[in-house]
């Protein structure tokens, strides 16, 4: 970076409110990224000590983690390169060697696109509030001055390599090897998951559990040249449950870019709902932790997962906590309740043994281990914790959001319903028979529909009622 610099920079369009995200060579390039290293270590204060710097499999992560390196070292941080990792790994690293750190990923987005996820010391999350915009002001002001002052000494650059140790310590937090035989597809959509996976379920570096994993998409290709790598939309599910199919897999697994979350497939390619993922996990952790003395396991869920989530916890004798969607409040409240797992359905799955950090892999673990300790196939088993119907997120393009919502609560004004506001507006039958909630987007004129009920008919009935009225 010169002293040359004129221009005033502006951030915004890549800063979002938990994380780095945008179009390279636009929005994100090498010099902001050296600029945001350099205000990464100024505003945590960390002169002095070392921090961790990794990136996924996008073309543009090597050259990024090294002007990032580059800007935490001159002021006067020491970095440990990391190369290539998952999401889940940064925070492994974060928590287990107690650093902050730093991973470059665009996660789901399209190939064009990079990003930075940033982490305190301990796996501890960096939002909007508490660092972020910090970030952002202090990387603007280098950017705008053309220089980053050099501390009192240059910091070092070294290299470490974690997936070892990784893969160790989440096989120590579920042990696989009693499993029943079983035939795995997995499609790593070419992101970081082709990595982790051989690590961590096959024998890459560890002794083979009884798993025969059929790999898709192992490749690691920042360009995505089979599908997006975002298991969200169904029709990147397709590949997994053709070859599932093929294959008579008992059970298929599906990352996204940079693995931080899975989506389960059952046997008969049917997917298998993050709220049940949820259940299922839940029911795992709550027996671990009172194996070891815990009276009342906490659980934590987001608004928007299945009741079944809250009713199986407390029926399993544990306390069920609903949050607001997004993984800053997740970890938060994890934190705060000291629980033990928290779940999302957008399969975010959270670990009080992963430093309240989100992991699909550990999440994936539970459910291979769940489904090996036993004979009958996943359609069955996933039966268990999906008791209701789900409409799944429906968007619609609304410019008066508010206005829209308001319609639907006059519309429903004289039924016997609870409102509340925690996150948008859900609305609940006092019978049990259905609930929805509406969530504005932040940064899109969408707003969201999510809604559940007892059976199909109803389903159908109150997601049609709702839409007709938003879309008005």
């Amino acid at each position: 970076m010169t002293s040359e610099q004129t221009t005033t920079f502006d951030l915004s369009a890549s800063f979002k409110a938990y994380d780095v995200r945008g179009i390279v060579g636009e929005s994100i390039t090498a010099e902001i990224v050296e600029a945001v290293g350099a205000a990464f270590v100024d505003v945590l204060q960390l002169e002095g000590q070392t921090i961790l710097v990794g990136g996924d499999m996008r073309p543009s992560s090597p050259e990024f983690s090294k002007a990032f390196a580059d800007g935490a070292a001159t002021r006067g941080a020491n970095v440990e390169l990391l190369d290539l990792i998952s999401t889940d790994e940064l925070y492994f690293a974060c928590g287990l060697l107690n650093r902050a750190g730093a991973t470059f990923t665009a996660s789901h987005n399209p190939a064009g696109y990079n990003g930075i996820k940033m982490s305190k010391a301990g796996a501890v999350p960096i939002s909007s509030e508490t660092g972020l915009k910090d970030i952002q002001s202090l990387a603007e002001h280098y950017l705008s001055t053309g220089t980053i002052p050099a501390a009192g000494q240059r910091g070092q650059i070294g290299v470490r390599d974690v997936l070892k140790e990784y893969s160790e310590y989440l096989r120590k937090l579920v042990d696989l090897s009693g499993s029943r035989r079983l035939k795995v597809v997995v499609d790593a959509g070419n992101g970081m998951a082709g990595l982790t996976t051989p690590a961590v379920l096959g024998d890459a570096l560890l002794p083979k559990l009884p798993f025969d994993i059929i790999p898709l998409y192992f490749e690691l290709d920042g360009s995505f040249p089979n599908h997006p790598a975002n298991p969200l939309e169904p029709e990147n599910l397709r590949d997994l449950q053709a070859a599932v199919i093929e294959h008579g897999a008992d059970i298929g697994l599906a990352f996204d870019g940079d693995a931080d979350r899975c989506f389960v497939v059952d046997e008969k390619g049917e997917p298998v709902s993050p709220s049940a993922v949820t259940g299922m996990v839940a029911r795992r952790e709550i027996a671990r932790a009172k194996a070891q003395g815990e009276a009342t396991p906490t659980i934590i869920h987001n608004l928007l997962t299945s009741r079944a989530v809250a009713e199986l916890v407390e029926h399993d004798g544990g306390r069920a906590v609903r949050t607001r969607v997004g993984h800053s409040f997740i970890k938060a409240v994890m934190a705060e309740e000291g629980a033990v797992f928290g779940g999302e359905h957008s399969a975010h799955f959270y670990f009080r043994d992963f430093w309240n950090a989100d992991t699909g892999m550990l999440a994936a673990m539970h459910v291979l281990a769940a489904l090996g300790e036993q004979d009958g196939p996943l359609s069955e088993l996933g039966r268990e914790y999906e008791p209701y119907v789900s409409s799944g997120e429906i968007n619609s393009e609304v410019e008066d959001k508010p206005a829209a919502v308001e319609r639907v609560r006059a519309d429903f004004a004289g039924e016997d319903i609870t409102i509340d506001t925690l996150d948008g507006s859900t609305f609940t039958a006092n019978d049990g028979s259905y609930w929805f909630n509406l969530r504005p987007s932040n940064t899109e004129p969408f707003l969201r529909l999510n809604a559940e009920a007892t059976d199909q008919a109803t389903m159908e009935r109150v997601r049609d009622r709702v839409l007709a009225l938003v879309r008005a």
